[in-house]
């Protein structure tokens, strides 16, 4: 099962490396990773999506607890909006020019940039329904992907 755990920590150098450093000595896989600036500048918070049980989880938080650096962690694993950025380069040549236009439409999708032979949509939503978009896209021809990890945000 997937976890989404939200870390606040001191923005400073060093303290991904000793966070990732933690994950990697104890053997838990990242599957994604998200860091930016909070509304307090000296402030980061990390979205770090783990694959496991729930032990592994009550252990990763236990251990992320532990570092000086870290403020807060919670578990936004349930009760949480969770959304990733998506874009994406495709074939755009006369022939798929209307289909690709249509799906961009339902998938409430951006296009972002159109030159002669490509076009570049953005998507921000959850996984689900951008992997759903990539496989209805895939036949006109993908040049290029770019997918951020997981951001979360506690409901409430």
């Amino acid at each position: 099962m997937k976890h989404t755990i939200s870390v606040l920590a001191k923005n400073q150098f060093g303290v991904l490396a000793r966070i990732s450093g933690l994950f990697s000595a104890r053997g838990f896989n990242i599957e994604s990773l998200v860091v930016g600036e909070t509304e307090k500048p000296e402030i980061s918070r990390l979205t770090i999506e783990v694959l496991g049980d729930g032990k592994i989880l009550e252990q990763v938080m236990k251990q992320l607890n532990k570092l000086i650096d870290v403020i807060k962690v919670f578990d936004l694993s349930n009760n949480s909006i969770k959304r990733e950025l998506f874009l994406i380069k495709l074939n755009f040549v006369k022939e798929n020019r209307s289909e690709i236009i249509e799906l961009v439409n339902i998938f409430k999708a951006k296009i972002l940039d159109v030159s002669k032979d490509s076009v570049i949509i953005e998507i921000v939503d959850e996984q689900k329904k951008i992997d759903s978009f990539i496989d209805l896209i895939k036949p006109f021809g993908i040049k290029e992907i770019a997918r951020t990890g997981k951001l979360a945000i506690g409901i409430g």
